[in-house]
């Protein structure tokens, strides 16, 4: 295993400590793999979508029109 060094603000430093039970490379090797596992699926999903820009923004509208009027109580 290869060794990485993160710099985190000095006042998280200072919230982990107070958690020394928490083996916190750990949770950051779980992070690690769970964000690649996240952009893996949204690269091939992206990869084999027919979907243009137009399509996306113009489903954008859609659903920013259909919350407003649910808010609205419409």
């Amino acid at each position: 295993m290869t060794t990485m060094t993160l710099a985190v603000p000095a006042e998280l430093k200072h919230k982990l400590e107070g958690f020394p039970e928490i083996n916190w490379s750990e949770v950051a090797r779980q992070a690690f793999i769970q964000k690649i596992r996240d952009l893996e699926f949204l690269k091939q999903f992206k990869s084999e979508s027919k979907m243009t820009e137009d399509d996306a923004l113009r489903l954008g509208r859609e659903v920013r029109k259909g919350i407003a009027k649910r808010v609205r109580g419409e």
